[in-house]
């Protein structure tokens, strides 16, 4: 009768788990489709990169921002976490190892992008950045906004800093990872339809979309890792601005120069891997950056 007792209470218990996984998902599954949505609610729509459409499109990813945090409010397990902790803790918002995640991961990145930041070096594009003008241009420059602060900052609030507290509790920091990317990757399949508008065959729109679909789900895993590591969400936050600004790297570019810079390159490119793989797990270790909340 003990053993009945004990097996049913397993049952139950296997059944509110599923129950929370299932609420996890749809929390997270209706936010990416609110991000998403947000862009298209208005009556008019211009391409993309229209001054008119991105104005807009600011307004609406600023509104997701407000809602964002309810979905994690009503959609967390609070009593998962040890610490007790409060919601901004939960988003990454917080004081306590503000220095480390504004440097580390920036710099960890940096490594990895250590090829095609020699390239610039050679070419002479690093120059360009101590240049007054091209920081007062930019600054003016709607496109550029959106590329390096509103879409890196209203999208690692919303795909990591909001999703990740409500899917750690049920399935574990290390499947989080694998899964809050994937609703970061399919909410940029909506750019196959703006590629579709202005004429870009079926074929290629869908080849680029499948492309952007796996980086963008690649590069969502390194961000959520470095959330759930670093409980900051400034460090996906400029780590996302810095990632946009360099672009994917272009390999090809590697064969435009002479024969001993390319091999100085290739090498530049292969260096910057190997070292960031070896940096990875000791730069982001949690206690650089008084993370107790996903330690």
């Amino acid at each position: 009768m003990a053993a009945d007792d004990g097996d049913s209470q397993a049952s139950e218990k296997d059944l509110s788990q599923d129950s929370n996984c299932i609420k996890a998902i749809l929390f997270c599954f209706v936010l990416a489709i609110t991000y998403v949505g947000s862009l298209y609610i208005w009556k008019k729509m211009n391409h993309r990169d229209h001054p008119l459409t991105v104005k807009r499109r600011f307004v609406s990813v600023f509104v997701v921002a407000i809602i964002s945090p309810f979905f994690t409010y009503f959609g967390t397990n609070f009593n998962y976490f040890k610490e007790n902790p409060g919601i901004l803790e939960l988003l990454g918002i917080r004081w306590s190892g503000c220095i480390a995640a504004l440097t580390i991961p920036l710099l960890l990145t940096m490594v990895l992008f250590f090829g095609p930041l020699f390239m610039h070096y050679i070419d002479g594009i690093c120059t360009i950045y101590f240049e007054t003008t091209y920081w007062s241009t930019n600054l003016r420059n709607l496109i550029w906004l959106r590329n390096h602060i509103v879409a890196p900052f209203s999208e690692e609030f919303t795909f990591r800093a909001c999703m990740l507290p409500i899917l750690v509790p049920c399935f574990g920091a290390s499947m989080s990872i694998l899964i809050c990317p994937l609703f970061f990757g399919l909410a940029h399949l909506h750019h196959l339809w703006e590629r579709l508008i202005i004429g870009t065959s079926i074929k290629h729109a869908i080849l680029q979309s499948l492309f952007q679909l796996v980086y963008t789900t690649i590069f969502g895993m390194y961000s959520a890792y470095l959330f759930i590591r670093t409980d900051h969400f400034l460090a996906p936050f400029l780590v996302h601005a810095f990632c946009n600004h360099m672009g994917f790297p272009d390999f090809g570019e590697i064969f435009v120069h002479p024969r001993p810079t390319r091999v100085f390159i290739m090498i530049a490119f292969i260096s910057g891997l190997l070292t960031w793989v070896t940096l990875l797990e000791p730069c982001t270790r949690p206690y650089l950056f008084h993370n107790n909340v996903y330690a």
